[in-house]
């Protein structure tokens, strides 16, 4: 059940529409084309892209009327990223619209001519996506702030868990080693202000995921921290099954995991933020210009804990964590 109203980036929510056939849809023939680059899977990305249609509606744009879009997914394999950007680039694009990190330093990295609008959860003004949050240059987005949020879902894990004294942190090497190192750091940092050891755990594949949440298992942890990466999202449940089969105590970054079987999750909406790049990309479609836009951050984040999961891992949860709860779900 909704605990209390969690305040979005902009609000309301997306009607779906089959992606392929949306994709498929002839457009007008003056329709502006947006190029989608995703580092995600198409079908865990379906409520997101959606949710990004429903931002271009919001501005005036109907896909397959008045505007084009070119999807090209990545499935979480950001090898195939490049070639991606490429094949979007030799299309007649308006604007780009980049979402996941890797998909957006892709798009940077190839000299994208066109604007540029991304959802990133890291900071783009450190990693080099914009020159500034108000002024940010050639291109924009919405920052959803997931990879400085590590040592508070550490916390409330711990929180909810304050048993586990042995803590694991799944990283993915692909997803830069830059924000891993940072990653690793503050939980790390966390984990010895809490009293916990960390323990680390790399994982680029579907199958090093199934190794190592064995390699976990077997080093004692009893409780999981997976930070934001398309590449968990796109395997998430694999991760949510993993987390039941070996009894671990996961905290997620978006509400997707609890909502699929996992224990908890603390962050902004996802979808909301997806929504937002939709209006983004139709302001620039309308005329705005990247540097006349700055980047968006949200101002407030979900706590979403399942309760049936807890129940399934002998967990009680804290009567303090149910009243800050913004969603419990039974």
């Amino acid at each position: 059940m909704r605990r209390r109203e969690f305040i979005t980036l902009v609000g309301g929510s997306a009607a779906g529409w089959p992606l392929v056939a949306r994709a498929q849809q002839p457009a007008t023939q003056q329709a502006p084309v947006v190029g989608f680059l995703s580092s995600r899977s198409t079908d865990e990305a379906a409520s997101h892209t959606n949710a990004f249609r429903r931002g271009l509606e919001e501005m005036g744009f109907v896909e397959g009327r008045s505007v084009a879009v070119e999807y090209r997914f990545a499935e979480g394999d950001y090898s195939r990223l490049p070639t991606l950007v490429a094949d979007l680039l030799s299309r007649p694009l308006s604007v780009m619209v980049a979402g996941g990190d890797p998909a957006a330093h892709a798009a940077k990295a190839a000299g994208v001519a066109v604007p540029l609008v991304f959802v990133v959860g890291q900071d783009p003004v450190r990693s080099g996506l914009v020159t500034s949050m108000n002024r940010p240059g050639t291109a924009t987005g919405v920052n959803f702030y997931s990879g400085d949020l590590g040592a508070k879902r550490l916390e409330l894990l711990c929180a909810m868990v304050p048993s586990a004294h042995r803590v694991g942190l799944l990283l993915n090497p692909n997803f830069g080693v830059e924000a891993a190192d940072q990653r690793r750091q503050a939980i790390a940092a966390a984990a010895q202000a809490l009293g916990r050891e960390l323990v680390v755990q790399e994982a680029a594949t579907a199958a090093e995921i199934e190794v190592g949440f064995a390699a976990l298992v077997k080093a004692g942890v009893t409780a999981l921290v997976v930070p934001n990466d398309p590449f968990f999202d796109s395997r998430r449940s694999q991760i949510v099954a993993l987390s039941s089969r070996h009894r671990l105590a996961g905290m997620f970054h978006i509400r997707e995991f609890p909502a699929d079987g996992g224990l908890m999750s603390y962050g902004a909406s996802l979808v909301d933020t997806y929504r937002q790049l939709g209006v983004y990309a139709g302001k620039i479609l309308r005329g705005a210009k990247p540097d006349e836009l700055p980047v968006l951050r949200p101002t407030k984040f979900e706590l979403v804990i399942n309760v049936r999961t807890a129940r399934a891992l002998d967990l009680t949860v804290p009567q303090s964590l149910i009243i800050a709860a913004d969603e419990v779900i039974e």
